[in-house]
């Protein structure tokens, strides 16, 4: 891909179709409603499929930095007036042979599955599943037994870092969808619930990057959450129980450990409408970031829309979040604000762009139309 765009090729056309559409007429605007919502997510969409990622040499077409980028084009596909973002994801499926990316047991890898799977829901084609179906069922029957402390080497055969919560879990969740399979979601459930256990902290309701951060602190004191690390865990944790039924047997704690972080992720919101890359310690890191915003706005606006959060107490959050992430996106669609890859909160430079973050920006994008096409509806709170 980055060969093709030094031709002047788009993504899109990588992906099976070239866009020749006209340069927007001006930035999206903050405006709730669903119209506005919808054009600025197709702004954000088309400018990322035709750009590819700043570190497209270190992380490939199929890796977690579009992974999670794919996610959101699929929840856009949901509600665009067009079939060009589910046809641009079949096309990209297509490119890979329906493949995970190489790594048997990594996380990251498996983060592209989630989109396999999806349009397998859809379409029913036999291709879009047997790859990871056959990747999952040696998993399965392969299981590791490597603890979860994080090391450079070995560690990440299970889900010993934050992040992977966000890339693996969804993907055996969908796998059950797709096939009914009751021991995909019993793995899902046993490894979420050993990371959770070992990087949850029940007090500040948050989740720990990983083993190495148990001891750091932030230049205030603080323990070291990373925004983003978080915001991974809980669009993760929306992400599995949009999958999940309803009558699984420990659905009721992960409804729990969601609703303790969407308390505590309500509260660490800055004025500027946006969380920044240090939960504990925004002061030291004082600019806006929106990736893990991103992810929390859409988590919390997804637990507005499925009846998990008080409206009346949620959903002022996310009505300050949305327009400051709009904020951030250029005239032509390019989200700003974005961490680089990285494991904790870092400084960046403002127009500082990726893949994974015009992924949380459509994702979050679904729930706020979903969320501004109901706005009549109070859904119960549990």
């Amino acid at each position: 891909m980055k060969i093709l765009a030094m031709l002047g090729m788009t993504a899109l056309a990588v992906f099976g179709e070239t866009t020749n559409s006209p340069a927007p007429a001006g930035k999206p605007t903050a405006d709730i409603s669903p119209a506005a919502i919808l054009a600025a997510m197709k702004t954000v969409a088309d400018w990322q499929l035709n750009h590819p990622s700043p570190s497209l040499e270190h992380n490939k077409e199929n890796a977690w930095t579009y992974g999670a980028f794919y996610a959101g084009v699929m929840a856009l596909a949901e509600i665009a007036d067009t079939p060009k973002y589910h046809d641009a994801m079949v096309a990209m499926g297509q490119k890979f042979n329906w493949q995970p990316a190489p790594r048997t047991y990594h996380a990251d890898d498996l983060c592209v599955c989630q989109t396999y799977l999806e349009l397998f829901l859809k379409d029913r084609d036999p291709a879009m599943l047997q790859p990871t179906k056959e990747r999952f069922d040696f998993i399965l029957t392969h299981p590791s037994t490597n603890d979860l402390h994080f090391r450079i080497h070995g560690s990440t055969d299970r889900w010993s870092w934050c992040d992977s919560l966000f890339m693996a879990p969804p993907a055996w969740a969908r796998l059950y969808q797709a096939t009914r399979v009751g021991s995909y979601l019993a793995i899902m459930d046993k490894e979420w619930w050993a990371t959770s256990d070992f990087l949850y902290d029940p007090k500040e309701h948050l989740f720990f990057r990983d083993s190495t951060y148990f001891d750091r602190q932030e230049a205030n004191g603080k323990k070291v959450f990373w925004s983003r690390g978080n915001g991974w865990v809980f669009a993760g944790l929306a992400r599995v129980m949009a999958a999940l039924p309803a009558d699984f047997r420990h659905r009721n704690l992960y409804e729990r450990q969601f609703k303790e972080m969407a308390a505590r992720i309500a509260t660490l919101q800055q004025p500027d409408g946006l969380w920044h890359p240090s939960l504990l310690d925004p002061a030291s890191y004082p600019l806006k970031e929106t990736s893990g915003s991103g992810f929390f706005t859409f988590g919390l606006a997804w637990g507005i829309n499925h009846g998990l959060l008080e409206r009346g107490k949620f959903e002022p959050v996310v009505r300050k979040s949305w327009p400051a992430l709009v904020a951030c996106v250029t005239p032509e669609g390019r989200l700003e604000y974005v961490q680089p890859v990285g494991s904790d909160p870092k400084k960046f430079a403002p127009d500082s762009t990726e893949v994974y973050g015009s992924g949380a920006f459509l994702l979050a994008g679904r729930e706020m139309f979903r969320l501004a096409t109901t706005s009549d509806r109070v859904p119960h709170s549990n």
